[in-house]
């Protein structure tokens, strides 16, 4: 079989390669590759605002090499393929530039077999090329998802694509979707492969496999790739593949490169409102920073649901989210049901206790326990064991973002877009029911969609016609952002994902108004500004991932330090409120432990051993945010932080003994621009370019700093009301001698120093 394999590819210059089965049955060879346009194939009832039959689906069409190939075919084929392979290991050169790029996928050409292409210009300001160009993306996502041994990459090449507005639109629609796979920008014309978006598959980014068109959904690629895994006979075995986000849990967590871009900002991407009038409280999917933010009328932060992006069940502080789209609260049982976009899966949060529980999917190891279960979970099977219960295959939530109560055991859940929807029993917890197109979702929750409609009528045009993604049914306008706008007393309260802030809309006088947050140290420490394994893996001049805004050392005697931080914080910003506790992280490494109250007395004979510096890193290791209590207390307590008009101090105590040692201070500071800049009032342009240069780290460079200000001049927010954080990081380095003898030469000597830091951000 392999000689014949190789044969195969020999001749696939002069005989079609056509792959068996019943999903492409019908199928025409409608698309040569180095064609230079296409057929249309749009039928009636393949219009998104049409019913769509079930018996229809197995109408797939793929585009097979059913032409012989002439020389000039050949040329332009090694001519794209040379290009990739050309400039992947540049992040950018005269004919090209890279967009969300890792650096860690630099290795990629030699240790990656298959690889899925999006070629062609996907972007346009039409909201049906919109609409297809996030359907596309959807589909290279849930690829990459369940299949994660594939490569998956965008290559965009045009006269149009070379501008920064284009690359703009393509940035945003990526940070928006949270995609973070790379794209491939070139100026270069490579119109004789297509003329329009088009998914190719690549052996070892060599001769393409497969054609497909852009119509093509999952179910079909995954085909391909499954064929295509069995005619590669040089591996021994095809990579396990699995439809279940139980199984990835691991994997799905990866955030864009283009996330550092707007990531500073309080709120980032902000997709869904919900409301608890009779509680007084709102919850704001800020689903970019993988979060709910629980606040009440006034904007005041009671609490915050979510610490990373991942897939994990716990409290508040320590559960895990993934782009966090609609919510529901349910009164009766005092929760809220949480669309968790990314993870494909219903949440639970129970607001009394303070939980967050996995709805659907179920975990089905956990739900019958045997001795042979217990063998496969320890022996690291537990995730196949889910995979084959086969429950989750056919029935798998695909990117859900709509949360509507049907009744009181249902609810119907919707896609972003309107193209699936699933009844999940709340009793049992499964799937009741799956109904794809727009007319048929329409009927089963028409009036729960009209009334969201209607509302959404009532508020500025110009809000909706940005904010929307297509016009996805006649009468229905602007359906898909019938979870972002909800009622408050007087108030309508409206997301604006765009403007990434939140906006009130008073409906008795009509006016519209930024709905101002308050409150920040609920939110505590940004995830993105020490991750877990950032605190015990340093490096020479900062912790991994975070370069050290200030490093400064010291020699000391052994004994007591007290450290006094002045931060300066950027001239052209004012702070919003004093730096609360719930934002600041220290720790205390070598030989040295932290004093958590300046005021603790220390005894004279108090030494710090060297193993109790052991166990004092060992209690230093896990991240603890300080109970709700204990943050409302701290936001009437600021002894240990205090503030003026340019100036942040923080606070803090150490023992130390001899060796070297080092105190982290971590601090998340939330600012906002001056009012009384020397900027013209309806200059945006200067103001964009003052916020992106106190957005986007140094990292990023230019690129990402005339990125971000394009992107901020997109929207219509006023500038003065964002509100970002500007992260601190500093690292005090001690070395300590011995400890001097007294007299007797017996007792030591202990000391007390105080010392100033002074940092300007």
């Amino acid at each position: 079989m392999a000689v014949r394999y190789r044969r195969l590819c020999q001749t696939s210059s002069f005989l079609p390669r056509v792959f068996a089965g019943n999903d492409y049955r019908g199928c025409t060879s409608a698309f040569c590759l180095s064609a230079s346009s296409s057929v249309s194939h749009s039928q009636p009832w393949e219009r998104f605002d049409m019913p769509i039959e079930r018996s229809f689906f197995d109408m797939r069409r793929i585009s097979t090499l059913s032409e012989v190939l002439n020389d000039s075919a050949h040329e332009v084929e090694n001519s794209i393929l040379s290009f990739i392979q050309s400039s992947f290991n540049a992040l950018e050169g005269p004919n090209h530039f890279w967009l969300n790029k890792f650096e860690t996928d630099n290795d990629c050409l030699r240790r990656v077999k298959t690889f899925l292409v999006l070629l062609g210009q996907s972007v346009a300001n039409s909201p049906s090329m919109r609409f297809q160009a996030v359907k596309s993306l959807r589909i290279m996502k849930s690829i990459q998802q369940r299949s994660p041994y594939i490569y998956v990459m965008v290559f965009q090449f045009g006269s149009t694509v070379g501008s920064s507005l284009y690359q703009t639109h393509v940035a945003e629609l990526m940070m928006k979707e949270h995609v973070n796979f790379p794209v491939l920008f070139t100026s270069k014309n490579f119109s004789e492969i297509t003329n329009e978006p088009c998914f190719v598959l690549y052996n070892e980014l060599k001769n393409p496999v497969v054609f497909l068109e852009k119509d093509a959904d999952v179910e079909m690629i995954e085909k391909v790739v499954e064929d295509f895994g069995k005619l590669d006979k040089e591996d021994s075995e095809p990579p396990v593949r699995s439809k279940s986000p139980l199984f990835k849990q691991n994997d799905i967590a990866k955030e864009p490169c283009l996330s550092s871009i707007v990531r500073n900002l309080l709120l980032y991407f902000p997709g869904c409102v919900t409301a608890d009038e009779d509680g007084s409280r709102l919850f704001l999917s800020d689903s970019n920073h993988h979060r709910i933010i629980i606040c009440d009328g006034n904007g005041k932060i009671l609490d915050c649901i979510g610490s990373l992006p991942g897939f994990e069940d716990g409290d508040f502080e320590s559960a895990k989210l993934f782009c966090p789209a609609s919510s529901l609260y349910h009164a009766a049982e005092d929760c809220l049901y949480i669309a968790d976009s990314e993870n494909h899966a219903i949440r639970r949060a129970d607001m009394r206790h303070r939980l967050v529980e996995t709805i659907y999917p179920k975990d089905y190891s956990k739900t019958k326990v045997t001795v042979w279960s217990w063998i496969m979970n320890m022996l690291g099977f537990r995730g196949q064991t889910i995979a084959d219960t086969g429950a989750l295959d056919t029935q798998i939530l695909d990117f859900p973002w709509h949360i509507l109560q049907l009744d009181a055991d249902k609810l119907l859940i919707i896609s972003h877009s309107f193209e699936a929807s699933w009844i999940l029993d709340l009793a049992s917890g499964e799937i009741k029911g799956i109904v794809k197109g727009f007319q048929k979702i329409l009927e089963i929750g028409e009036e729960l969609i009209s009334e969201r409609v209607t509302l959404l009528k009532q508020t500025p045009y110009d809000w909706l016609q940005h904010q929307s993604l297509a016009d996805v049914g006649e009468g229905f306008l602007y359906t898909d952002l019938i979870s972002s706008i909800a009622t408050f007393g007087k108030h309508t309260i409206l997301c604006d994902p765009v403007g990434h802030r939140v906006l009130k809309l008073d409906r008795s006088s009509g006016e519209v108004s930024t709905f101002k947050l308050s409150n920040f140290g609920v939110l505590g420490l940004p995830y993105w500004l020490a991750l877990r394994l950032e605190r015990v893996y340093t490096t020479a001049d900062g912790v991994q991932g975070m370069p050290a805004d200030h490093v400064q050392r010291f020699s000391l005697l052994p004994g007591r330090v007290h450290i006094k931080l002045n931060v300066d914080i950027p001239k052209d910003t004012e702070l919003m409120e004093p730096v609360q506790e719930g934002s600041i992280w220290r720790q205390a490494r070598g030989a040295a432990t932290e004093v958590r109250e300046s005021g603790e007395e220390v005894g004279s004979s108090e030494k710090v051993g060297v193993a109790q510096q052991w166990y004092d890193e060992l209690d230093n290791l896990p991240y603890t945010v300080p109970e709700l209590e204990s943050i409302v207390e701290d936001n009437d307590d600021a002894s240990n932080t205090r503030i003026d008009n340019k100036n942040v101090c923080i606070d803090c105590a150490i023992n130390t003994s001899p060796g070297s040692s080092e105190v982290i201070v971590y601090a998340a500071l939330y600012l906002r621009l001056r009012r009384n800049l020397d900027v013209l009032e309806d200059d945006r342009e200067k103001y964009a370019g003052i916020l992106s240069d106190l957005l986007v780290p140094k990292s990023s460079g230019k690129e990402g700093r005339d990125l971000c200000r394009e992107i901020l001049l997109k929207s219509s927010a006023d500038f003065g009301d964002l509100v970002f954080v500007k992260p601190l990081n500093v690292r005090i380095k001690f070395d300590t001698p011995n400890h001097p003898k007294a007299e007797n030469s017996k007792d030591i000597i202990l000391t007390e120093s105080s010392i100033e830091v002074s940092v300007s951000l």
